[in-house]
Formats: structure tokens, C-alpha cells, sequence
């Protein structure tokens, strides 16, 4: 049945509008199966075992039938790459219509962090910020820095990830003494078993991503299992991934969360077109279109090796 499934892939280079954690252009592999198109999108730099999980997510989309939604569109956020020209910051900002929250990519330089966070709070001034700094401070600078984020730029909806591992999480929560809730994201979907994380004292809110947690059924077990709120997030996906994003998040009964699932509006190109529209993303059926944005032989064989390798890490 795999080997039918996969025979079906297409793969598609997807160039970004700028610089998003080191990537200008975003490979995807599509998988098309009796319930539609599955995503097959790991970093290039994850290795086999890494990538199962995002394998699991392809094969679940295009082979099992949907799961009960609860809604037709999703509430999106904002997504600022780590950009410090103002102009470019203006142009990303206005490339999400009708957002009110945008999460903004920090961690590396503070004062440039909070020039980019002022900027955002200029052009939208009524919007929630929220930062994500992808686990790069250790706890005595998460304290400082939130600290001095927080007396620059206000409140913030929350914190995702500031520090990598869940003890210094909990850690983080006992020293920051200020009103700033956090996100968990690659403390879950980067651990062995996430089942086994014991985020108790160190999150307040779990991000989901469902590739890299392996499909809608196991985010939903995850969920349940670690029971916070959640908030539904993409890898930078192509217009397939997201709409099964959206799938996810249009399943989960209480979302309170705009979620990160805009991520579209950082490509130049894409499968298809998923507009944001006042702030919100419809669930959409569509067929992916591939027109001049297919990879050279070369690249589709080493992606068509690359799922064959993963395919044996499979449980």
C-alpha cells in the first residue's frame, strides 16, 4: 500500500518572500491517496528518525478519512520572521489582512528584538504580540530578557519556547515573576515521546504541530493527554500542510487561540491559494497545482530516497 501511495509523489520548490530560519526556498513532497493529498515536508537538515513522525502525517491525510470539525475557517496570527528593516517588517505585516495577534521570531540580539517588536505594535497598535524564540536562552537570560521585553513593549499573549528543556521551563515560571504565560513547542515534538514529557510547572499552553507529532489522531491523543489549552501552529508548509493544519485545529472543540497557520503568506509561491481574509482561513478542498514549481530530477530522487529511508523508521 506505501509503495502505491508513493508513487504517487510529486515534489515542489516553494521560494519564500525572505530569509525564514535560513530557508529561501521550501521543498515539499505531496503524496495523493483516497482521502486527498498528504504533506511530506521535514527540514532538509532532519535526519530519518526525525522525519517518521512527519511521514505518519502524510500517510494519515491521504489514506483516513477526516476527523468531525467543529468550524469551517480558522482565526490565524501574524508570523514575523527575525527582520529588522522596517520597510520589510511593514510589508510582512500587511501581507496578513485583518490579523489582531502576530507572533514575532526573537531570541538573538535583544535590542533588535524589541525595535521589531515596537515596530509591529506601531502598524497594529490594537493587535496581540506574541514572541517565539525557539528555545535559544538559557534561564538567567529568559529573566532579563522578558523582563526588559515586557517594560518596553506591554503584555504579551505569551512566550513560546524561550528556553529549550522543560527544567529550565519550570525554572523560567518560578524566577520570572511576571504575568507572561508560556508555550511549549519543540520540548514535545523534539523529545523521543512526547507522551512521557512532564509538563507540569513548566507550560501553560501546548503548541500543536501536526506533521511533526505525527497527524491529527496523534495531536488529539497528545492533547488529551497533557491537558492544556492548545494552539495549533504549521512548519512552514505548502497550502496542503496548512489546510490539514487547519483540519486540526477546526477538530479541537475550544480553540481560544489565533492560531500559526498563516505561514502561506511568507511564500512567492505556493500549491494553492489559501487567502486570509479577515483574519481568517476557510477550510478548503482543492487540487494542487504544480506549474513551474516542480524540482529537477536530481532533487526529486533525493527526496524519493529520503522517503524511502524514513519509511523504515515507521512504527
Amino acid at each position: 500500500m506505501l509503495l502505491d501511495l508513493f508513487s504517487t509523489m510529486r515534489v515542489v520548490a516553494l521560494p519564500t518572500k525572505t530569509n525564514f530560519r535560513g530557508i529561501n526556498i521550501r521543498e515539499v513532497a505531496l503524496f495523493r491517496g483516497e482521502y486527498g493529498w498528504g504533506e511530506f515536508s521535514p527540514f532538509l537538515e532532519y535526519g530519518y528518525e526525525e522525519c517518521a513522525p512527519w511521514l505518519s502525517s502524510a500517510i494519515e491525510a491521504a489514506t483516513q478519512p477526516r476527523p468531525r470539525i467543529y468550524r469551517n475557517s480558522i482565526r490565524v496570527n501574524g508570523t514575523i520572521p527575525a527582520l529588522n528593516d522596517p520597510l520589510d517588517i511593514e510589508k510582512i505585516v500587511d501581507s496578513f489582512p485583518g490579523v489582531d495577534t502576530f507572533k514575532v521570531k526573537v531570541g538573538e540580539n535583544l535590542p533588535e528584538d524589541i525595535a521589531r517588536l515596537a515596530r509591529v505594535r506601531t502598524l497594529r497598535p490594537k493587535a496581540k504580540v506574541r514572541i517565539d524564540v525557539n528555545g535559544n536562552w538559557d534561564v538567567a537570560t529568559a529573566v532579563t530578557n522578558l523582563r526588559a521585553i515586557y517594560e518596553n513593549i506591554g503584555p504579551l499573549d505569551y512566550v513560546e519556547q524561550p528556553c529549550a528543556t522543560v527544567e529550565e521551563l519550570r525554572e523560567l515560571k518560578q524566577k520570572l515573576k511576571l504575568d507572561i504565560k508560556i508555550a511549549g513547542d519543540e520540548v514535545l515534538r523534539k523529545a523521543a515521546d512526547p507522551f512521557a514529557v512532564d509538563l507540569v510547572g513548566a507550560v501553560d499552553i501546548v503548541m500543536l504541530k501536526v506533521q511533526p507529532l505525527g497527524g491529527i489522531a496523534r495531536a488529539h491523543k497528545l492533547a488529551k493527554h497533557h491537558n492544556l489549552p492548545v494552539v495549533i501552529s504549521s512548519a512552514l508548509e505548502s497550502a496542503v500542510g496548512i489546510n490539514y493544519g487547519l483540519i486540526l485545529a477546526a477538530s479541537i472543540p475550544e480553540m481560544n487561540f489565533d492560531c500559526g497557520l498563516g505561514t502561506g503568506s511568507l511564500l512567492n509561491a505556493d500549491v494553492a491559494d489559501l487567502p486570509i481574509t479577515n483574519g481568517e482561513i476557510q477550510i478548503t478542498d482543492f487540487e494542487p497545482n504544480f506549474n513551474h514549481i516542480e524540482v529537477a530530477p536530481d532533487r526529486f530522487e533525493w527526496w524519493k530516497n529520503r522517503v524511502m529511508k524514513t519509511a523504515e523508521h515507521l512504527v
